[in-house]
Formats: structure tokens, sequence, C-alpha cells
């Protein structure tokens, strides 16, 4: 009979523990519900070493304060970090909460590089290869954007490529402008001279040392092409494996049809003014005259 007491004493201490955390965790949930702890600021800061240029308070308010589900305790993080992820200009953020009701978000901005495909897509590129969306006006106030271009799941090959054209005409003083990666793989780039330049296709390593060889003779042999063409050349194609070939802005070429209607029209117009000179109609009413 004492152990019946004792166990039903366990039992009931046992009940009342239960009760008093399920009124604890009651009362936690109901003093978490209040309006006290809804999320009602954010404050913006850069991670370090970075600066801010576009994302600002208005712009975080617009995109992202509406979609946060959840108060001060019940917030996912983790949901809350993708969601200010997803606001315009924001590469990266991270979020931590801050006491009763607000959040510190931490930001890196994206820092754009070039327009990817037409200019009308809105869409941009980074310096890490990532594409973004963003109003390509604000981006053009930070720097001249570069024109790039490729396959889908591409753009990580052409900044790459891009730092290496760089490297490659910096003896002439030139920057690569646009770089566009075609279907087919072959390279294309335009330097900020206005020339076009042909690189040709590349998906092996012989590929790429091919490659690397023929720029490096076209550099080597500029002063020559210049020296001849001058410096306005238009275009030139790299594709050959022993040679290039060039188009200067001030020469103009003709296809043979072309060039044999002009010497057609220049003989042409030489016989009427031999027929219209009046020194040799004189010798002619001459010899008829005898």
């Amino acid at each position: 009979m004492w152990h019946n007491a004792r166990l039903l004493n366990l039992i009931a201490s046992a009940l009342y523990a239960a009760v008093a955390v399920m009124a604890l965790v009651a009362g936690v949930m109901w003093l978490a519900q209040r309006p006290v702890f809804a999320i009602t600021h954010v404050e913006l800061a850069p991670m370090q070493g970075e600066t801010l240029r576009h994302v600002n308070a208005p712009s975080v308010r617009a995109n992202a304060l509406g979609k946060l589900s959840g108060n001060f305790f019940t917030l996912d993080l983790n949901a809350t970090r993708v969601i200010f992820e997803s606001v315009p200009w924001v590469r990266k953020a991270s979020v931590r909460r801050e006491w009763p009701s607000g959040l510190v978000v931490e930001v890196e901005e994206h820092e754009p590089l070039g327009t990817w495909g037409s200019a009308e897509s809105g869409r941009l590129i980074n310096t890490y290869g990532e594409l973004f969306v963003a109003n390509t006006a604000e981006a053009e106030e930070d720097a001249q954007l570069l024109a790039l271009d490729g396959p889908p799941d591409s753009q990580g090959e052409v900044v790459e490529k891009l730092q290496i054209m760089r490297e490659w005409f910096r003896p002439l003083r030139l920057e690569p402008l646009a770089v566009t990666l075609s279907g087919r793989y072959a390279w294309r780039t335009r330097l900020s001279n206005g020339m076009v330049v042909e690189l040709g296709r590349e998906q092996t390593d012989l590929d790429r040392m091919a490659m690397d060889e023929r720029v490096k003779r076209f550099v080597a042999t500029w002063p020559q092409v210049t020296e001849q063409w001058g410096s306005r050349i238009e275009y030139a194609d790299l594709r050959y494996p022993n040679g290039f070939a060039i188009r200067a802005a001030n020469v103009r070429f003709l296809t043979e049809a072309q060039a044999a209607a002009e010497a057609k029209a220049k003989a042409k117009a030489a016989g009427g003014a031999s027929n219209n000179n009046p020194t040799r109609l004189k010798k002619e009413n001459a010899e008829k005259s005898r």
C-alpha cells in the first residue's frame, strides 16, 4: 500500500510538471504573438569592405518587407535571406534579429560588368559571371557596360575569356568592349578602336593554344599592318593558320564583277573623250578633203 501511495505521488508530480510545462509553452507562444514582436523595421548595412549604391530602404520596403512571414521569434532566417536576395541589385544577404522587433540585413551588391544578350532584355552580368536583372541605366552610372553574349550557361566562360582577351590586346593599348561566343563556340570581339576581330572556334586545349599563337602573331605584326594600311582597321580575321585577313576603313574592295563593270565604265568614258577631241576631228576632216 505504501508503494501504491508513492507511485500515485510520482504520477501526480509528473502531471503537475507536464501541466506547468504546457502552461509555460502556451504563455511563451501567447507572448511571442504579441504585436510588440512583429517585425517593424529593417536596418540595412553593407558587408565588410562594400558600399551600397543601388540598394536602399525604399527598395527593400517595396520588394521584401511584404513577403516576410512571422515575427521576431518565428521568422525563418534562411527563408528571409532568400527574400532579401531577390531584391534588385542584391547579390548576397546576411540576416540577424535585433531585439525586440527588428532585423539587421548586411548586403553585398552586384558589381555590373556588362549586358548579356540583347540590351533590351534587361539582363546584366556581374564580375563573378552571374546573371541578374536590374535597371540598365543605373548600371551605366557606375561604368561603361560591356556587351557580352553566349549560349545558355556560358556566362562564366565568357567572363573568363574576356580577361584573357584583355591580356592579349594590352600591348596594343586596346580593350575588348564586346565579346561573343556563338552557338558553334566561335569567338568574336570588338575592341576599343572599333575593330572587330574574328578569333575562331575553341573546343579543345589544342584549339586554345592555336588561338593564342594566332593572336600573338597578329599583335606582333600590328605596327607593320598600321604602317601599310593605316590605324583605321575595321575588321581582322585571325582564323587562318598561317596568317590573317584585314579590312581597312579607307580601302574599298570590289568583287570581280564590280571590278569588270568599273573598268568597262572607265574605258567607255575614255573613248567618248577621244571622239570629242577637236584636234583629232580636224585631222579627220583634212584627210577627207583630200
